[in-house]
């Protein structure tokens, strides 16, 4: 196991050394960058500047075509909800025509069970006055043929022969 470790450092001695070698120093990486800053600040900005310049026109272009879109859209939107709220009143106007419909269908149901009604009510006092005289009609026979009974009755009490009276 030592063996393993020994290897290693060994392989890392020529590396720090070749690094060192070069002029970098192990103390700070950006030692040498200091000046090439000024060279790459001016570097970067032309290249931001020609990127920008190539790029930009089109980019405003695209922005413009995205307004365009996005107003285009927006009346669209508009336009749609004009087009909901019209068929809502459609539908509306529908349903209310079918409510006058309906309510047509049940008056005219309403007229007919008035009339059935009415002649209902004609059958009834016809009947009611029939069974009246019918009622009466009955009585007055009764009242005869009691009548006719009790003659019948004191005819044959009459009829009947009396003992006669022993003075």
């Amino acid at each position: 196991m030592e063996a393993c470790c020994h290897n290693d450092q060994r392989t890392e001695a020529p590396v720090i050394q070749s690094i060192t070698e070069k002029g970098l120093s192990d103390t700070s990486p950006d030692e040498g960058l200091i000046e090439d800053l000024t060279v790459e600040d001016k570097a970067v900005e032309q290249l931001a500047e020609g990127l920008l310049s190539h790029y930009l026109p089109d980019l405003q272009r695209s922005k413009q075509a995205l307004q365009e879109l996005t107003q285009n859209q927006v009346v669209l939107l508009d336009t749609l909800e004009q087009e909901i709220s019209k068929f809502k009143e459609c539908h509306s106007m529908l349903d209310i025509n079918a409510l006058f419909t309906e309510a047509k269908h049940y008056h005219a149901k309403l007229v007919n069970i008035r009339k059935d009604m009415l002649m209902l009510h004609e059958k009834t006092s016809k009947l009611k006055k029939r069974a009246l005289k019918l009622q009466q009609k009955r009585q007055k026979e009764e009242l005869e043929r009691e009548q006719q009974r009790e003659k019948e009755f004191e005819r044959e009490k009459q009829l009947t022969a009396k003992p006669a009276k022993r003075t």
